[in-house]
């Protein structure tokens, strides 16, 4: 019966009214964003007028949540820097060595003189004098031993203690030791990045663990990932030493438990100071820059009641001598003691700058980094172009928008109206939902948000089409419209279900802009699907129930394909098979003749893109580059397809230098400075640089994504459907996939990570295609038991022919719209997606129907599903 009960309508209109309210913040970004910084600004006590004013401009009764912006559309830094966790086991064995030392001395008449012969870092080589007391160190050692803290090691030891010689004994930590010490030191480095990013005082930085030993910083609003490098690259590690003596020789033997630094000062100057420091940076409270007795730049610092303890003891008993501060494995200076500092208290003097002793006040102050980070990838946008995506993006949405609204309306007349009211309450709750998780909007997200406008009529149009068919033969509208919703149902579901299976493994697989076009995909699939099965439903109902037509979707609407054909599909299906075997062994020719032209996310290097006033001339900036004999340089002029190329915009991609892990900041600012000789106006809006140990797992990464895309689609279509039916849509997937592949190859357009998001989505989009064919021959199946399965094929390809074309054309339409001016960063990447578009509704029709002519079908269909239309379990056999 045609009808939803009165608690349902004021749940769905609630729902819908939640999405728009909450979403209404993002349509006044701006003056929301000001509203909440000078709110926030009041809380921490600058309540002046002008914060108060700015406060005001946003209602307090109107929620204030934003989708945040990428640092592609704000403009900022990233990057991605793993932790060299081992370098914290050395620290444990010195920190270890003095306790070791002083339990072993309390015993000196039974294992005599006690020193330390270390020499390989992370284990800590202790020689006692007399071999007789080997035993007796051993035990004292070991009773070092404390139990690990972590869920894992729970009841194991931290060292592990044994005997290498008569009189040697190496100490180092245990492997669940070592797992724990991971966890905290990446806990800590994390901590710390964040302090030190936020006594910047930027907008909304994120900072988030990736992995066991990686993290990844966003800051929005800086001018280059260089800056982000300076204020969290330096580890900041200060340490109080003794001095044993001073040389000119950096390779000078420094003696066991010694070390040899040079001096900061002083060039040619080294220091040999103990490993072990007297106390560390770690046992700081407080620093903060000054002038020294002489006005120049120096820093203050305070110890904590166990690091003053130390400090004052050391210096009591060493008057006179000597003492190294150091600071990142260099001297700062190395002062003499004069008399007994019992405070805690000290000074840093050496050659600062005023800012250079600011900011190492800022790192001492947020704490000293456990280890050295090391970059592996980083990017810089600047704010013009972040600006020019915004712009470009909300321009193509626009545009994909107005072309599909009117095409709905020209094709369905009133019902297209009411699928453009879902389709808007569609979008209003997709940010409303970004808005709510606090998801990141990015450029591929705008392409995701633009490929849900054409895909989110699917839903609609395979709604739309079955009432149309079923008005044919219904008693009557009411039965037409309520046997439309109720068979539609089954592909609906089954279409969305695989191509959101591909959101979860981009989400789960990829990084960054790929994750969050996975997102807005993911959620635009359940908004979707929501906005058709009830939204659109309850328009349409409440015009029923008022209106009682005696006929629905009588009048001449636009068509693309005339109703009621009967094209012969397989008359020729060994022809079509052997047509997309010729085009799957040429494209695969081609990837293995000449290959992909790899972006730097799998090659490794770094990718300037160039803004200019003059016409570019490749062969200038070739020429002008050689000297630097970078090795290989691809110099592009960005092509755009509007306006033929622009004569303003080139990007230039260095490789990784042989040997070399990523390309150094010195070489990018030697090829800024080359270009400049060009064009001394020339500017940089964007820098990227990926290492090749990241780049090597981006490939792998990827290469598992599409293998997991198509085994889980695989399984849901074996569990729906027959194992026919699955193998007849990886057949194909794998076409498509292949078929895309080979384009790119051939082309030899830039193949980066984005692609292979568009290759994820390819396999959902051609998916959702082929359920719906195949959803309805499983019907016509049931219902036409005497026909062969030729003929079944045939009838159920023409039967969704039109919703075929229909969903294809909607969804060409959002992507060209994109494609032409959504900008030239994702133009690749759209250009992927319309071809997979085209391939896919291709291989739906073709390649997947007749490979499961060629498989066959069991035909034992006597027990009837209990629920035609909505079924979610497995076909009864």
């Amino acid at each position: 019966m045609l009808k939803i009960d009165l608690w349902k309508r004021i749940a769905i209109w609630l729902v819908v009214a939640f999405g728009i309210f909450t979403a209404i913040p993002n349509g006044f970004y701006s003056e929301v964003e000001l509203s909440n910084d000078a709110e926030a600004a009041i809380a921490e006590g600058f309540d002046t007028p002008e914060n108060q004013a700015a406060a005001a401009a946003w209602p307090s009764f109107m929620p204030d949540n934003l989708v945040n912006l990428g640092l592609d559309l704000r403009g900022g830094a990233q990057l991605l820097a793993e932790v060299k966790v081992e370098q914290v086991y050395e620290q444990r064995m010195r920190s270890l060595w003095p306790e070791v030392r002083d339990t072993l001395a309390a015993q000196r008449d039974v294992v005599g003189f006690v020193t330390d012969e270390s020499t390989v870092d992370g284990e800590l080589r202790v020689r006692i004098s007399e071999a007789d007391g080997m035993e007796q160190a051993l035990t004292l050692v070991r009773g070092l031993a404390q139990q690990v803290v972590s869920v894992t090691g729970v009841g194991q030891s931290d060292i592990t203690v044994r005997a290498v010689s008569d009189t040697d004994l190496i100490i180092t930590l245990t492997d669940a030791e070592k797992i724990a010490t991971d966890d905290r030191t990446v806990r800590q480095a994390l901590e710390i990045i964040r302090r030190r990013i936020d006594e910047v005082g930027t907008r909304e930085p994120s900072i988030q663990r990736q992995g066991d030993t990686r993290i990844l910083v966003q800051v929005p609003g800086v001018g280059s990932a260089q800056e982000v490098k300076d204020i969290i690259g330096t580890t900041a590690q200060l340490g109080f030493h003794p001095v044993v003596g001073s040389t000119g020789d950096p390779e000078a033997r420094a003696g066991a438990g010694n070390m040899v630094i040079p001096s900061l000062d002083q060039e040619g100057l080294y220091y040999i100071v103990e490993r072990s420091p007297v106390v560390t940076g770690e046992e700081l409270t407080n620093s903060q820059p000054t002038l020294d007795q002489n006005n120049r730049p120096a820093v203050t610092f305070d110890f904590n009641p166990s690091g003053a303890r130390k400090f004052g003891d050391y210096t009591l008993e060493n008057i006179g001598s000597p003492f190294a501060i150091v600071l990142d494995n260099e001297v700062v200076s190395a002062p003499t003691i004069q008399s007994h500092i019992p405070g805690g208290s000290g000074i840093i003097t050496g050659n600062f700058s005023v800012p250079e002793s600011t900011n190492l006040a800022v790192l001492l102050r947020a704490g000293a980094l456990p280890a050295e980070l090391e970059f592996l990838q980083e990017q810089t946008v600047g704010p013009d172009l972040g600006q020019d995506s915004i712009n470009a993006g909300a321009i193509a949405c626009l545009v994909a928008f107005a072309l599909v609204l009117i095409y709905m309306v020209l094709s369905y007349g009133l019902f297209g109206v009411f699928a453009n009211i879902a389709l808007l309450v569609n979008v209003a709750l997709i940010f409303a939902l970004l808005s709510l998780i606090g998801g990141t909007l990015t450029l591929p997200g705008i392409a995701g948000i633009v490929l849900t406008i054409g895909m989110a009529v699917d839903a609609n149009v395979l709604i739309f089409e079955r009432i149309r068919e079923e008005s044919k033969t219904a008693k009557g509208p009411a039965r037409a419209i309520e046997l439309g919703y109720e068979k539609a149902l089954s592909a609906i579901v089954d279409a969305n279900i695989t191509t959101l299976l591909t959101a979860v493994i981009l989400f789960a697989m990829g990084a960054g802009p790929v994750r969050g076009f996975a997102i807005t995909l993911g959620l635009g699939i359940v908004t979707s699907v929501f906005t058709a099965i009830f939204v659109t439903r309850l328009l349409v109902i409440i015009w029923f129930e008022r209106k009682r037509p005696k006929e629905v979707m009588a009048g001449k609407y636009l068509r693309l394909v005339k109703a009621g054909t009967a094209f012969d599909f397989f008359n020729r299906a060994k022809l079509w098979l052997g047509i997309s075997g010729v085009l799957v062994v040429v494209a695969f020719g081609s990837f293995m003749y000449q290959g992909l032209n790899y972006g730097i996310d799998f090659k490794g290097g770094t990718t300037l893109r160039t803004e200019s006033a003059l016409q570019i001339d490749v062969a200038e900036y070739r020429a002008v580059l050689e000297p630097l004999e970078l090795g290989e340089v691809n110099i592009t002029e960005v092509f755009d397809p509007t306006f033929g190329v622009d004569q303003n915009v080139a990007t230039v991609a260095i490789s990784a230098q042989d040997g070399e892990e990523a390309v150094t900041n010195e070489t990018i600012q030697a090829v800024e400075n080359a270009l400049r000789t060009i064009d001394p106006d020339i500017t940089f809006p964007a820098v990227e640089s990926v290492g090749p140990t990241v780049s090597g797992e981006l490939i792998q990464d990827a290469i598992i994504a599409v293998v997991l895309a198509i085994g889980a689609v695989l399984i849901y279509i074996w569990l729906r459907f027959e194992w026919q039916f699955a193998l007849g849509a990886v057949a194909a997937l794998v076409h498509d996939v292949v078929l895309t592949i080979g384009v790119f190859s051939e082309l030899q357009i830039r193949f980066d990570l984005a692609i292979i998001a568009a290759l994820l989505t390819i396999v959902g989009y051609s998916l959702n295609d082929t359920v719906v064919v195949f959803d309805r021959v499983r019907e016509n199946l049931r219902k036409y038991k005497a026909k062969d399965l030729k003929e079944v094929l045939n009838l159920s390809i023409n039967e969704t022919l039109s919703r075929t074309f229909m969903t294809s054309f909607t969804t060409l339409l959002a992507l060209i719209s994109l494609y032409i001016l959504g900008g030239d960063v994702i133009r690749g990447f759209v250009f992927a997606m319309i071809w997979g578009v085209i391939v896919g509704t291709y291989s739906s029709i073709f390649v997947a129907s007749s490979t499961l002519l060629v498989l066959g079908v069991k035909r034992d269909w006597s027990k009837e599903p209990k629920n035609v239309g909505g079924q979610f379990g497995n076909i009864d056999a």
